[in-house]
């Protein structure tokens, strides 16, 4: 099966959006249509062998975040870690050897997608 990806921020970022009034809504309007659109193009292509996912990672050790302290960062999500680049990698590079995995969204963010905690 050939691959696509489709890349998808999500987790800490909405946590941060809502500090700026309005603009959580329009973070979650523009993520959750990002997935549904995966969704919706694996569907449509799964007959030609096509796959399409999203990968959705949260916070990660960047230069980005190299001002921001590491203990505030891992407090964002419930395992108390900050995944780094390679861990999207590896995401990425599963999603596009899994021969017969298609419509998903792989969270890298320790958790931080299930729910508040």
């Amino acid at each position: 099966m050939g691959a696509a990806l489709v890349f998808s921020a999500r987790g800490a970022e909405e946590e941060e959006s809502a500090l700026i009034p309005g603009t959580r809504q329009l973070t979650l309007i523009t993520k959750g249509g990002l997935n549904a659109v995966t969704l919706s193009l694996a569907s449509e292509h799964a007959k030609q062998g096509i796959g399409f996912n999203a990968v959705a990672p949260g916070v990660v050790d960047s230069p980005m975040h190299q001002n921001d302290g590491k203990s505030l960062l891992k407090s964002l999500n419930p395992m108390g870690a900050l995944p780094e680049a390679t861990d999207v990698a590896q995401a990425v590079i599963y999603l596009t050897e899994a021969r017969y995995v298609t419509g998903e969204v792989q969270h890298v963010d320790a958790g931080a997608h299930g729910a508040k905690w």
